[in-house]
């Protein structure tokens, strides 16, 4: 039997990188999912077929979150597993923060997960089933690095956000994990690349190899080695495992 056979799921940010891999993963284990995303939800629907549908869903818009999980509530039943992966970059040294960026990057990757977060419960508690809720921080929230206050504090405020869920959800029977990826070769990573080009002086591309070198295991990860374990801890296999910070990094990060 497939290991989310029967599940439905939620993923933001799922219409390209990261979030289509676990999509594409999650129908491969039979589970239907809602791919949720400013952009690129419709064309990543439809290559995963009938168990898929697209939401164009701003997680900084309660209105758009509200509607969307509605839309998959009404259609499928309900919603078992809701990945929040949907999250932005800057950096900038902090003599160049504006205000803006900071609001921009805590309305996506704090406000995104706790509001899609908010939406979703409900109905997991009405259905009395459990849930499933996985959150994405990033080997960036373990620790600082130097001129990426902004993103780094927002994926530390993830970690601290998912023990503070499991442990008020945990007696609904909803699990609240997070995934801390390491240096990931998404589109993503070509908008970091530029920036470390900018700020440090570097060619570009450069930043990237290097990062990928620094890698103990010797090279950047693939968005399909972030899927694999987002897949274990939606599964009846890590139905023991909440509150969790899982690293998923090549080894950047030892705890």
């Amino acid at each position: 039997m497939k290991r989310l056979e029967g599940k439905v799921a939620l993923v933001t940010g799922g219409g390209r990188g990261i979030g289509r891999a676990i999509c594409e993963a999650y129908v491969r284990e039979g589970a239907k999912v809602a791919v949720a995303d400013i952009g690129g939800a419709e064309e990543t629907a439809a290559d995963l077929g009938p168990n898929a549908m697209a939401l164009k869903m701003d997680v900084t818009d309660l209105g758009s979150i509200a509607d969307g999980v509605k839309a998959v509530e009404d259609a499928w039943g309900g919603i078992d597993v809701l990945v929040n992966n949907a999250g932005i970059f800057t950096m900038a040294p902090i003599e160049e923060v504006t205000h803006e960026a900071y609001r921009r990057q805590y309305d996506v990757n704090v406000g995104g997960t706790i509001f899609a977060t908010q939406a979703v419960v409900p109905g997991m508690k009405k259905r009395g089933k459990g849930g499933v809720i996985i959150n994405f921080s990033s080997q960036a929230g373990r620790r600082g690095e130097a001129n990426i206050v902004l993103y780094c504090s927002t994926k530390a405020a993830v970690i601290s956000m998912t023990q503070s869920l499991a442990l008020e959800l945990a007696k609904d029977k909803i699990r609240v994990n997070a995934i801390a990826p390491g240096v990931v070769d998404t589109p993503m990573w070509d908008v970091v690349d530029s920036l470390f080009a900018k700020y440090e002086d570097l060619p570009i591309g450069e930043k990237k190899r290097l990062v990928g070198e620094a890698v103990p295991l010797g090279y950047m990860g693939e968005p399909d080695d972030i899927a694999g374990p987002c897949v274990f801890l939606a599964s009846d296999d890590a139905r023991y495992v909440t509150a969790q910070t899982l690293n998923v990094d090549g080894g950047n990060w030892m705890s």
